[in-house]
């Protein structure tokens, strides 16, 4: 069998581009753990769980990876905690919403009248123009009593009792 010589400078050119390989190998290595631990952190809080899989993908290299990937926790606790505010606000608007006692249907927290049926849900205080339950005896906001807004309801003309006489003195002359 023939022997074969390797130059000196050829065999450095080789051991320098297999040492670039192995650094580029083992940085890929251990950023596949870096990787895995952050990972995990962002999906569980328990600690066994972070141990168990930095040291699946440790051991096993792209296989643990390929395995970890497969068992991991499909959404994060950052994605967790969004969709659980989102769910508490849906909840939350829907608390905010009454029902109208005449028809039984959905109304905002601010409507006056039901926009299905009509009925007075509440009253505009004439005083400060905040709105009433209609079980409210006195205004909280102004003092003003109900009783006393209605009179002055009942007092103050209304656009068609103004127009009247006008009409009427056109008429007459």
């Amino acid at each position: 069998m023939p022997q074969i010589t390797v130059p000196e400078e050829l065999n450095a050119y080789i051991s320098a581009a297999l040492f670039v390989i192995g650094a580029y190998l083992f940085a890929v290595y251990v950023g596949l753990i870096v990787w895995t631990f952050r990972d995990i952190r962002s999906r569980s809080r328990d600690a066994l769980a972070v141990i168990l899989s930095v040291l699946l993908v440790a051991v096993f290299s792209i296989f643990g990876l390929l395995v970890y990937t497969l068992v991991r926790p499909r959404t994060t606790l950052a994605e967790e905690y969004e969709r659980s505010l989102a769910e508490e606000a849906i909840l939350q608007d829907l608390e905010e919403r009454r029902l109208c006692p005449s028809c039984q249907r959905r109304v905002a927290a601010d409507f006056i009248v039901c926009p299905t049926c009509h009925h007075q849900l509440r009253l505009r205080c004439v005083g400060c123009g905040r709105l009433l339950n209609p079980g409210w005896d006195v205004c909280p906001y102004c003092g003003l009593f109900v009783d006393q807004q209605l009179e002055e309801v009942e007092d103050t003309p209304t656009d068609e009792d103004a127009e009247a006489p006008a009409i009427d003195r056109f008429a007459a002359s």
